[in-house]
């Protein structure tokens, strides 16, 4: 998790929000930046040796709560006429966002460490922003 992915994850969800994309598709971006700053501020407690009981998850829900809270309270999410397969429209993006780049970071670290080396240049980028870039693309269609 790399500040690179941090800042496409990021610029991602702007140009989302700025021109009305569906929230679908928001909230893929919101669950890569969830995942991207879990996995920095994990990285950091190690590095502080800050390793406590249950860090990760700790680490993890407070992001989620961080993102989800405030679309909660500010009526962004919960409504029912705001659902794709019965589920919130940001929260099943969310969701995918959160699989998808989680699957791109593992990729990214199986291949790494079976190589000894990164696959190939820019790999810590392009392997965990490439889901999100699919599941775009998917959805954009889909929801058209």
């Amino acid at each position: 998790m790399c500040p690179v992915c941090t800042v496409g994850v990021v610029a991602g969800l702007g140009i989302a929000e700025k021109y009305g994309i569906n929230d679908i598709i928001t909230g893929i971006w919101f669950g890569g930046l969830i995942i991207s700053l879990t996995g920095w501020t994990i990285s950091w407690l190690k590095g502080k040796k800050w390793n406590f009981r249950g860090y990760k998850i700790v680490s993890l829900l407070v992001y989620i709560a961080s993102v989800i809270l405030p679309l909660y309270f500010m009526d962004k999410i919960g409504s029912p006429f705001h659902t794709y397969w019965g589920i919130d429209k940001l929260i099943l993006g969310i969701l995918l966002g959160s699989i998808g780049f989680l699957i791109g970071a593992i990729t990214y670290l199986y291949f790494k460490k079976k190589n000894n080396k990164a696959p190939f240049p820019f790999s810590k980028v392009v392997l965990p922003i490439s889901p999100l870039i699919i599941l775009t693309i998917i959805f954009y269609y889909v929801t058209k």
